[in-house]
């Protein structure tokens, strides 16, 4: 039987070297979309908070056409809490497009990606982006590329890649490094992945063996699963067997009521898909991640789907504030658990657990980005509830507790290089890189806890006016580190309920900085800001000033408010410490005390 005319290829890269936007040229140079077709920018990115972040959290499959063969293409993610995406979505094809800045070079997330590549044996296509940038230094990057493929272990024939350099902002290539001529298109990096990518092995007469490695949902079709044919032929209105995660159960036999194969950004019904080829089917409801399609009259399933651990956990809960059930439409832990229930479905690297309270639940994750994405997205969906800080998870290794360990790498103005230091140091962080960059700026490398990495963007972000750049990725474990500090000021926190004045937070001020303006709906047990001093302090941010015919001083009507910190929901979870609480609501993110009053506060410090 000839060679099946599709490729399988991922693209896979460190944050913002390029790979959505890549995709966007390659499906306009091979007429994805139509001459009158309105064009969106990161057409992949759907969500609307991987627009607004300028990331990709979900790994997403398109196809193009090209000189007789299909390429289907698997956008993953760039950020190491999404890393259980880019693993599901390696296991969907059988090459990838390594992308590398050509200023920047790999960095910590290349290093990651290409190593789950190269444990599956995937060969790869570089291709140095962006060479038409002013700082590029395109012949150290490939040096460097090449370090890193030996520093991997690679095979020798993985090390041959081939190179191709792109500018993909304006959908230009060139085999070799280069920079591309003004009238030359992507036709050199698609040529290069024919070439290079392998067509599947599988044996479409083969008994099916098909992988269901993502999930979606269709209002006409119910659940729908999408995954890869092993081994055999997927055939519609074919009855197949679904084996799924409890072996004692007896496989699911069914007719299929749907078959779809990608085309372009979207879907069409298909008659088939054959051996290594991607697949979308309705007519099983039961199927999860992992699970896997067989032939009916024998069905053999396949190595379910594995990724890393979670790192770090943190609690959600119903929102038991006295603002509670506002603005939000859903409210009960009934609906809070449903909604987990099923993001873990989708989301292999996310779990839950139950805690010692039916109200709270346990949720565990790869890092803070990856659990602040979840908040936001069921935030946005109508829920109220309340987190706790994160925490991170501890293991038992030859007998001793071991914690996580994040490596952050920071790119910074040359002159804040002692601040990071400086800010990593009682974090308990080393530094293990440093080296100077391009226009004036270094590269600092700092290795800590992963807990004492909470909170420490948004505090660097602050130390260097906002011109740093981070990248953390979990790298491995170690002895624990003891304690750490966490934030200077203890909580201001609000004794009563009302709305806030300008007169009280003028006073308040001169005593710490603020989380909010005047004007405020606030409540006893909320905390308004961060006082200078460690210590907690009880305040009134309500009091108004004294009605009286006397005037004192003419500055008594000149109230001067400092602009106050904006607590979003990143820098709210960073903040809290284990005693307190963000609230989030759909209108509404506070920061409040577990305890609201302070008689239950007292009490609480007595039993400990």
């Amino acid at each position: 039987m000839s060679a099946p005319s599709f490729r399988n290829v991922a693209l896979i890269a460190h944050v913002d070297h390029g790979k959505t936007t890549l995709v966007d040229a390659m499906l306009g140079a091979t007429g994805v979309f139509a001459a009158h077709e309105e064009r969106v920018d990161r057409v992949l990115d759907s969500s609307d908070q991987e627009r607004e972040r300028g990331i990709t959290i979900l790994a997403k499959a398109a196809s193009v056409e090209w000189k007789g063969t299909r390429i289907n293409l698997v956008d993953t993610p760039g950020h190491a809490d999404f890393g259980g995406e880019v693993e599901r979505a390696l296991t969907m094809v059988d090459g990838v497009l390594l992308l590398v800045d050509a200023a920047e070079g790999p960095m910590p997330q290349t290093r990651y990606v290409l190593s789950k590549a190269l444990r599956l044996g995937l060969p790869a296509v570089v291709v140095i982006n962006k060479v038409d940038r002013s700082d590029s230094r395109v012949d150290e990057v490939v040096d460097e590329i090449y370090e890193l493929f030996f520093s991997l272990d690679a095979e020798d024939d993985h090390i041959e890649f081939p190179i191709v350099s792109a500018i993909a902002r304006e959908g230009r290539a060139m085999e070799g490094v280069g920079i591309p001529e003004q009238g030359a298109d992507l036709a050199p990096l698609l040529d290069t992945i024919v070439a290079t990518v392998p067509a599947s092995s599988g044996d479409p007469a083969a008994p099916l063996q098909a992988l269901v490695t993502n999930l979606d949902a269709s209002d006409y079709l119910g659940r729908l699963a999408i995954g890869r044919v092993v081994q055999g032929t997927l055939r519609a209105g074919d009855r197949v067997a679904l084996c799924h995660a409890h072996e004692e159960e007896p496989p699911l036999r069914r007719k299929l009521t749907q078959l779809m194969g990608f085309s372009g950004v979207g879907r069409i019904e298909v008659s088939e898909r054959i051996a290594g080829d991607l697949f979308v089917v309705a007519g099983f409801p039961e199927v999860e991640i992992g699970d896997t399609l067989a032939d009916v009259d024998d069905p053999q399933p396949l190595e379910r789907l594995t990724v890393d651990e979670p790192v770090l956990r943190m609690t959600f809960g119903v929102n038991t504030s006295p603002f509670a059930g506002r603005g939000g439409k859903y409210l009960t832990s009934r609906q809070i658990k449903e909604r987990l229930d099923r993001e873990i479905l989708g989301n292999v690297s996310i779990r839950i657990g139950a805690t010692s309270s039916p109200e709270v639940i346990e949720v565990a994750g790869r890092g803070e980005l990856q659990l602040a994405v979840l908040i936001e997205s069921m935030r946005r969906e109508g829920y109220e509830l309340q987190v706790s800080r994160p925490e991170v998870i501890i293991r038992e290794i030859d007998g001793r507790p071991q914690e996580p360990v994040e490596r952050a790498v920071v790119d910074i103005p040359e002159e804040y290089v002692g601040t990071v230091t400086q800010t990593a140091a009682p974090r308990k962080g080393k530094v293990a890189d440093l080296r100077p960059g391009d226009s004036g700026r270094s590269i600092v490398t700092i290795e800590a806890p992963a807990r004492g990495l909470i909170g420490f963007r948004s505090l660097l972000m602050t130390a260097t006016r906002g011109t740093a750049l981070i990248h953390q990725h979990h790298a491995g474990w170690m002895p624990w580190a003891g304690e750490l500090p966490h934030r200077v000021g203890g909580a201001m926190v609000s004794d009563r309920k009302g709305a806030s004045t300008g007169f009280a937070l003028d006073n308040l001020q001169k005593r710490g900085e603020l989380f909010i303006g005047p004007g405020v709906e606030v409540y006893e047990g909320m905390i308004i800001g961060e006082a200078s001093r460690p210590q907690e302090m009880q305040v009134n941010p309500t009091k108004g000033k004294q009605l009286t015919n006397i005037r004192t001083h003419a500055s008594d009507e000149a109230i001067k408010l400092q602009p106050h910190r904006e607590m979003t929901l990143e820098t709210a979870i960073e903040w809290i410490a284990d005693d307190e609480l963000v609230e989030v609501t759909p209108q509404s993110i506070r920061v409040r005390k577990r305890l609201l009053t302070e008689s239950q506060r007292r009490q609480a410090k007595k039993r400990d």
